[in-house]
């Protein structure tokens, strides 16, 4: 089998090199990284498509090889999908994110996006987060993520679904186990803050409070909180089919 590992926080985060590592230890196969050669947090998901992308060799943290690119992590998915990487590719992780991606956060996470794009080109693909904020060692989420990779590459994956992994900031003893969950309900508080530039013209930045969310039973955010690994498979299709019969009914 062949592993492509990226990130949205850099080609030189350490999550990034202990995820590569773990799934070498595996052994599940070989693993490739190629990653964005700066942080892409919060990126939502990019295709770059209004000028051309660099692709060079870069070095891990641990001084592992790896490919790095200007462009953002989708855009690196997308590349090696593409032919940059000529080896057939059988799964896609990205990770480790230092912070969960819980909720409605999937759709801004450049972490989530990257395995997003590795299903769009019909590879399975997983993204691994964990609670650094907590506990700093990315080493549980790195296993943890292994795992789940080990799993998906044995049992396959349904057509555009992926895997968001989050993994609870604890010691690997004190992780209680794994469920799987639906996504939550983000909380967020944003605000504007408005200031003026030292030429007198109004800029904005937005502001507020970190995000929470609501902890039902059954939510990623639930189980994070418990102490729980949340596996959520997440699909492609948007739609919301329940209400389409209502739409129908409408005078458009």
């Amino acid at each position: 089998m062949h592993i492509l590992v990226t990130n949205d926080d850099g080609v030189t985060a350490p999550g990034l090199a202990a995820l590569a590592n773990a799934l070498r230890e595996l052994g599940l196969g070989k693993v490739t990284v190629f990653a964005p050669d700066h942080n892409w947090s919060v990126s939502g998901h990019v295709k770059t498509l209004h000028k051309p992308l660099r692709v060079r060799p870069a070095h891990l943290s641990d001084g592992s090889e790896a490919l790095t690119s200007d462009g953002a992590p989708s855009d690196c998915v997308a590349l090696a999908l593409l032919g940059v990487i000529k080896e057939k590719i059988d799964l896609v992780v990205s990770g480790i994110n230092p912070h969960p991606n819980l909720g409605h956060d999937v759709t801004y996470s450049g972490t989530v996006t990257a395995a997003m794009e590795a299903v769009i080109g019909h590879v399975p693909g997983i993204a691994v987060s964990m609670d650094t904020n907590r506990h700093p060692d990315y080493g549980p989420a790195a296993r943890i993520g292994a795992r789940v990779a080990r799993e998906a590459l044995a049992r396959g994956l349904p057509p555009y679904t992926l895997l968001n992994v989050n993994v609870p900031g604890l010691p690997e003893n004190e992780i209680k186990g794994a469920r799987v969950t639906r996504q939550g309900l983000s909380v967020y508080r944003d605000q504007l803050v408005e200031r003026d530039d030292p030429r007198g013209q109004p800029y904005f930045w937005i502001g507020g409070e970190a995000p929470t969310g609501k902890e039902e039973d059954g939510t990623d955010f639930a189980a994070l909180a418990a102490g729980y690994v949340s596996i959520t498979p997440l699909q492609l299709d948007l739609t919301a089919h329940d209400r389409i019969a209502e739409l129908q009914n409408w005078k458009l």
